[in-house]
């Protein structure tokens, strides 16, 4: 019987959209939402924000977003980008799928 093949881990980097920083604070509570399913299965091991810069005062608002990373478990790139897709920051037009 022959073992099934184990799932690769994807290091994702996925810039923002110029232009994006607000609309990237107005939809992140459902960007949250969405990926819950995703950090509960395992299939997200970890992620977050990329800044420019971090300002003195840590507020979001402030923040120079320069997009994401996440480490994804999937069985082809393929499989990662249907996933990035279906998310709210590309969808609503924050992330720039085509240059991760």
């Amino acid at each position: 019987m022959a073992t099934p093949a184990k799932k690769t881990e994807w290091l994702v980097v996925v810039p923002d959209k110029e232009g994006a920083h607000q609309k990237r604070l107005e939809v992140r509570p459902k960007h949250f939402e969405g990926i819950k399913s995703f950090e509960e299965s395992g299939q997200f091991k970890m992620g977050g924000a990329v800044l420019n810069e971090v300002p003195k005062d840590g507020n979001p608002q402030n923040f120079s977003f320069y997009g994401s990373t996440i480490i994804v478990v999937a069985d082809t790139k393929e499989e990662v980008l249907d996933i990035l897709k279906k998310d709210i920051y590309t969808e609503s037009g924050v992330w720039d799928v085509e240059k991760v």
